[in-house]
């Protein structure tokens, strides 16, 4: 069996330092007073960062890292562990997971027994500890950073009011301690920690509105004076990357932060309102990004019908749905369940929002005068199995999307309509011709989101009779649905997360001489309808029925009269 090798070779071995270096390094520490590490000694000598010494050492140990400079601090993980102890241990608390009782702890050396027991001692033993490495250096200046200044939006608002605000933050001013910047990250990480996808900044005339939206609907969770919007807006664009000069025109950026753990990534986008600048960050979650595709909760015939479509090897399969309905997560599901090393698999999307291992994923550039229907054309010559184009808008893209299915790619897209045989029609409409779509378009899917019930607070009740009448239920027997209740667990809500309704429609050679002919959708539906098609309504009916959903959310996504008939 090989020895494994020391830091210093490893070092040279990747060309980081000099044999030479090393050899300086290694007689430092021998003739040293403190005989530090090698890492350290080489830091201290200018021959390497200590980013590098952090990342070699996570390699070489098969240990994870952490880069504190960019982490947001975690106030629940702070008051686990006071100043005295973290600057004693020289460790620094960065997240902490209340279901699983598990403390992630920063610390130099991820091995050390003593000071890890230590801490477990001091937690009461009935907190999980997990080290993670981080540089000397950067710990020393974390603790500096994240202890002794407020973290929580009330107690930085406070700070803020006593005297202490800028008027405007400038770049030069622009530091960790400034109540500003904390004020920032605090306001995006209790977006993060409250499940929002969207966060909303939105000025009125004498006041800033924040909102979130939390399982698809909007929710005002602060409002604050207008005087904090100018430095807050600048804050936001710098850490954006947009031009803080720039106030009449919409603007897009991208952050990037650590979060409770977790990579977040925010796409902000600015426009210009009657009374300032509104911004908008999506929340983009990586943990949240791809769900299995068993893993979607739906229901067994709708699954197999939609693993059925993605087994042909060409043809389109479309998407379809208004802006929010999980379109996007869809696809990535799917794409996630077909990827593997003997397909290649390349998409064209605007812009990228989730990373895929290998897929080749490529973000609309309109400088580079990429968009769609010129991206289709580029991938074509990529030699690829599996295409994925964002969005069909227009009859140039739709049609290079059908060539791309003739010349045998299966396609995957999106289009807006509000019904799988919708899409027939809107096709239809943008100009690709009846011949086209016969044989070539494999599947159509169609969904929104609702929110689920609360398990700890929903009620159940009788449903009145033209609700058992849409429900299929007889008048024999007592039967009950449920209703949003109130509780701590929901925040008095009544939901918790959201699910998928679905409806899929499966093309097989019936259906498309139906479509080559020019037939009604009326014509297609009975058509479907005869080969067991449920719609949108009944879907979510089904799951109304099973306890999952409220009626009223399934009134509020569908046109529930005339799609369950």
């Amino acid at each position: 069996m090989a020895k494994p090798k020391r830091l210093g070779e490893l070092l040279v071995d990747d060309g980081i330092i000099t044999p030479d270096q090393l050899e300086i390094a290694l007689l430092e520490q021998k003739t040293g007073q403190n005989r530090d590490p090698l890492g350290k000694v080489l830091v201290r000598l200018g021959f390497v960062s200590e980013e590098i010494i952090r990342d070699q050492l996570s390699r070489s140990l098969g240990q994870e890292s952490i880069d504190l400079a960019h982490w947001v601090p975690d106030p629940n993980a702070l008051a686990l562990v006071d100043q005295d102890t973290a600057r004693r241990l020289k460790v620094v608390p960065v997240s902490f997971k209340e279901e699983s009782r598990q403390l992630v702890v920063a610390m130099s050396d991820v091995f050390d027994i003593v000071t890890l027991d230590h801490l477990s001692a001091q937690l009461g033993g009935d907190i999980e500890i997990e080290p993670v490495l981080a540089g000397d250096s950067e710990l020393e200046q974390a603790i500096d950073r994240f202890y002794g200044f407020e973290l929580s939006i009330d107690g930085i608002l406070r700070e803020l009011e006593t005297g202490e605000r800028s008027e405007e933050l400038t770049l030069e001013s622009e530091q960790y301690s400034h109540p500003i910047v904390r004020l920032v990250n605090a306001l995006l990480a209790d977006g993060v920690k409250r499940g929002a996808s969207d966060i909303h900044f939105e000025p009125e005339e004498g006041f800033l509105r924040i909102r979130h939206r939390i399982d698809g609907v909007l929710q005002q969770v602060r409002s604050l004076h207008k005087r904090y919007w100018s430095a807050l807006l600048v804050r936001l664009k710098v850490m954006a990357e947009m031009n803080i000069a720039e106030t009449r025109a919409p603007q897009d950026g991208h952050i990037h932060l650590n979060i409770a753990g977790r990579e977040i990534d925010f796409r902000v986008a600015t426009h210009p309102t009657l009374h300032g600048e509104n911004l908008v960050l999506r929340i983009l979650d990586k943990r949240k990004g791809i769900v299995p595709l068993d893993a979607l909760e739906l229901a067994g015939d709708t699954l197999s019908h939609l693993k059925r479509i993605m087994t042909r090897p060409e043809g389109i399969i479309l998407v379809t749905g208004p802006t929010g309905s999980g379109k996007t997560t869809t696809l990535y599901s799917m794409l996630d369940h077909i990827n593997n090393e003997t397909v290649n698999i390349m998409t064209l999307e605007d812009p990228v929002e989730y990373p895929l291992p290998l897929v080749r994923q490529s973000s609309l550039n309109v400088t580079a005068r990429l968009d769609f229907a010129g991206g289709i054309r580029s991938l074509m010559r990529q030699d690829p199995d599996i295409i994925l184009v964002g969005e069909i808008r227009d009859a140039e893209t739709a049609t290079m999307a059908f060539r791309a299915a003739i010349t045998g790619h299966q396609v995957l897209s999106t289009l807006h309509t509000n019904s799988a045989l919708g899409a027939l029609t809107r096709l239809r409409d943008i100009g690709v011709p009846a011949p086209m779509l016969a044989g070539n378009l494999i599947g159509i899917i169609a969904q929104r989101l609702v929110r689920k019930l609360c398990a700890h607070c929903k009620e159940p009740y009788t449903p009145s009779e033209e609700e058992r009448l849409l429900l299929g239920w007889n008048g024999a027997g007592e039967q009950v649905i449920f209703k949003a209740g109130r509780c701590e667990q929901c925040s008095y809500r009544g939901f918790k997360g959201r699910t998928l309704i679905m409806e899929v429609i499966p093309l097989d050679n019936e259906l498309d001489a139906l479509i080559a002919d020019g037939a009604s959708v009326l014509e297609i539906e009975r058509m479907v309808r005869a080969k067991g098609y449920r719609s949108l309504a009944e879907d979510g009916l089904r799951k109304v029925k099973a306890g999952v959903t409220a009626w009223s959310e399934i009134q509020r996504v569908t046109n529930l009269g005339l799609e369950a008939v």
